[in-house]
């Protein structure tokens, strides 16, 4: 018994004594109000923006607050965490309220294509006030944040109400280039904006003798073989969007069906260049940066912000972030109130800060300047087309970067890959990572032995897609299925491909050892 008693009392003092030993001031009136915010953003600007936001709430609200920053992974991690929290915080709610918990429930609640009249699951998450205790979502991309918003995970955060002036094509627009910047609906809002392209180290390209890359196909260049980096869509949303922009440019040259192919086909050829692949976006301009790879892909703040970060630990620039040509859509990084919030009212107030010309002035200007950051310069353009034209030009940090010009030559087309985003990250991993190394020895012996044109069998079999056009759709649903449903459409689209890698291997050799 007394064993007993001993094992029983450390996990009671483990809940214990943090609240015999937090701080008195938590119990204080005057405490400052918490806001709950999970985010995949970096710490400089987790920073930055709790800084200015603390002082506008100060100001304009005569109180403290402070913010609870949430950070449990990158932005996959985090949709996963949102959805199963949601997900079981719902289940304890619904039989609290005497509803039968069974798989026709589970399924119904998230459908989003069901209405609160098609199934009471639905009516009851739409007309509740459940929460996971958070806030505010904070970037991620749009593609989860809207399908968050059409669930139900989040509601109207009411700006566009509050500031009607700030909704215009001359301030933030509602479409751009056929991307969405904000929820007409109000569940979520763009506030800054961003693009997709390639990373470059300066040395490693001279080293190798080429011209710098301008275009997603240039990094399919055999030149390229064994100096790119790339990273695993499955863990980063905005890597998953590199690869949905080279489906598009693909989609929008040859039409949907045999763009598709070929912009596979181009993926396939970029992993099969791939010296590594890293499991993070950052880690990617990290080896460029530092010349471990020539080239990767990337989103335009993390080439942006590590070729500054290393222009001033040497003293010279080493990399450079370009767009390619035609090749990229311009798209907003959204926030979203969700439901439940604990503090709706701060939320709110944060989302309008985001969106104000406040907001603005920490994403574009320099470190210091009035009204800029205190520390880290941002590197991100605002979503606003007013805030650059009204800043001093020499107070900018980025004078010369204006998506939503150099965005306008490239019109995304959701109807053709926005409905399979999650496919494409799951097919590229399936297809092209998870195979890599029999993908690269194929493409090694396709090179050693004549090249692609001396090699049409091998090359028919190197860039064999397990899952055409005209089958997208029922991939989506076979992820969409069981557990068990999606990891057997996984292992049979990897195993499909590194089938063909092997046969593509074996064409090239025998056609290099054939008799000339």
């Amino acid at each position: 018994m007394k064993r007993l008693a001993l094992a029983l009392a450390v996990p009671i003092l483990l809940i214990i004594l943090p609240l015999v030993l937090r701080p008195s001031a938590d119990w204080s009136p005057d405490a400052p109000e918490s806001l709950v915010v999970i985010t995949p953003n970096s710490e400089q600007i987790k920073y930055e923006f709790e800084q200015a936001f603390r002082k506008w709430y100060r100001e304009h609200r005569g109180r403290d607050i402070k913010i609870d920053w949430r950070s449990p992974g990158g932005t996959s991690d985090i949709v996963r965490y949102i959805g199963d929290r949601f997900e079981a915080e719902f289940r304890l709610y619904a039989l609290e309220k005497g509803m039968e918990w069974d798989r026709d429930t589970a399924a119904a609640f998230k459908n989003s294509k069901l209405t609160a009249d098609d199934h009471p699951a639905r009516r009851l998450l739409l007309e509740s006030d459940i929460g996971i205790g958070i806030d505010l979502f904070f970037g991620g991309g749009t593609y989860d944040q809207a399908k968050f918003a059409s669930i139900g995970y989040a509601v109207d955060a009411g700006v566009k109400e509050r500031h009607p002036d700030w909704f215009t094509d001359d301030v933030i627009p509602m479409n751009f280039a056929g991307e969405q910047i904000y929820d007409p609906e109000g569940r979520y809002y763009g506030y800054c904006l961003s693009s997709f392209g390639i990373a470059y180290n300066f040395r490693r390209i001279r080293e190798l003798g080429v011209e710098p890359p301008q275009n997603w196909t240039d990094l399919a260049d055999p030149a390229f073989f064994g100096t790119l980096v790339l990273a695993d869509p499955t863990k980063s949303g905005s890597i998953t969007k590199c690869y949905e922009m080279i489906l598009q440019q693909a989609m929008a040259e040859l039409g949907p069906e045999k763009g598709w192919l070929e912009g596979f086909r181009r993926i396939k050829l970029l992993t099969a260049n791939a010296r590594s692949i890293a499991d993070s976006a950052g880690k990617v301009v990290r080896d460029v940066s530092s010349g471990e790879a020539a080239a990767g892909i990337c989103i335009d703040f993390y080439g942006f912000s590590e070729a500054e970060w290393a222009r001033q630990r040497t003293g010279e620039p080493t990399m450079t972030y370009v767009m390619p040509r035609g090749g990229t859509a311009v798209t907003a990084d959204p926030v979203q109130l969700l439901r439940g919030a604990p503090n709706p009212d701060a939320a709110k107030d944060f989302i309008d800060f985001l969106l104000s010309k406040e907001g603005a002035a920490i994403w574009l200007l320099k470190p210091g300047t009035p009204g800029g950051p205190v520390k880290y310069v941002q590197l991100r353009p605002s979503v606003r087309k007013d805030s650059p034209l009204e800043l001093p030009k020499d107070e900018l940090a980025l004078p010369d970067y204006r998506p939503y010009d150099l965005g306008g030559t490239f019109e995304y087309n959701s109807a053709w890959t926005g409905r399979y985003f999650s496919l494409i990250r799951v097919l590229v991993k399936c297809a092209a990572l998870d195979p890599e190394d029999d993908l690269r020895a194929a493409w090694k012996a396709i090179l050693d032995n004549g090249g692609p044109d001396a090699n049409p069998e091998a090359m028919a079999e190197l860039l064999a897609l397990p899952v055409p056009y005209e089958s997208a759709a029922d991939g989506a649903k076979a992820l969409g299925g069981t557990p068990a449903e999606a990891a057997a459409a996984r292992t049979r689209w990897t195993e499909a491909a590194r089938a063909s890698y092997l046969r593509a291997a074996e064409l090239a050799r025998k056609k290099g050892a054939a008799p000339k």
